[in-house]
Formats: structure tokens, sequence, C-alpha cells
């Protein structure tokens, strides 16, 4: 891992609201909140945000679910597994990464109401 891509928690820390959306241009229906826009620009992670957009659309299991908890684990090797649950931890997408360069341990997104945010930030 870079220093480039690394969170800093202090930072992390102050998202607790959003005043300010971005839409997402892989799909224009899709927003992302000012912590979103950190973690992605920061660790180099607007493909995890494609991920939940692409689930969304080609994934009825996903789709059908009105709150998403997306979790990105990274491990030692920098792999890593995506999961997206109904935030009662009833797992209904995952895929395996054989690379992530995303600084340990990972990070939990949610999606709802087309908003994907920190937790802090719901």
């Amino acid at each position: 891992m870079t220093s480039e891509n690394k969170l800093d928690p202090a930072i992390m820390a102050q998202f607790t609201g959003s005043e300010t959306f971005y839409r997402y241009g892989l799909a224009g229906d899709v927003l992302f909140t000012e912590g979103v826009k950190y973690v992605a620009d920061t660790a180099g992670a607007y493909w995890l945000l494609d991920l939940i957009c692409i689930a969304n659309v080609y994934e009825p299991k996903v789709r059908g679910e009105e709150f998403q908890l997306w979790t990105l684990g990274v491990r030692d090797n920098a792999t890593g597994m995506v999961t997206c649950d109904d935030g009662n931890g009833r797992i209904v997408s995952e895929q395996a990464l054989n690379f992530t360069d995303f600084p340990k341990p990972g990070i939990k997104l949610y999606f709802c109401n087309g908003t994907i945010m920190l937790p802090t930030e719901y």
C-alpha cells in the first residue's frame, strides 16, 4: 500500500452527514456522499462504486434489497472479498478479489434510497 491511498481516520471521523451529493456517472440515478467521494478519491476506489452500481442493475437479489450493506474485506496477501447483505446479515451477493490495493482492513458502505454512503453518514 502506498501512502497516497491510505485513509486518514481523523478525516473519516468528520463524515457524519452530507450536504453535498455527487451523481455517479456510470448510473446517473445513483448518488454518493462526500465521505464516499473521499474514500474513492483517496483509495482509488471508484471501482467499488462501479461494483455496487453494476450489481444493482444485473443482480435481481441485490436490486430487490431496499437497504444494502456492502463490506470490502482486505487480507494481508492483497486479496479481498466484497459482500452485500440486507443489513441483517443475509448475504445476497459476494465477489472474491484476486487483488486489491485498498487499505486494510477494508470498508463498509451503505446503499439505500439510490445513495451510496458511509455508515456514519446514514
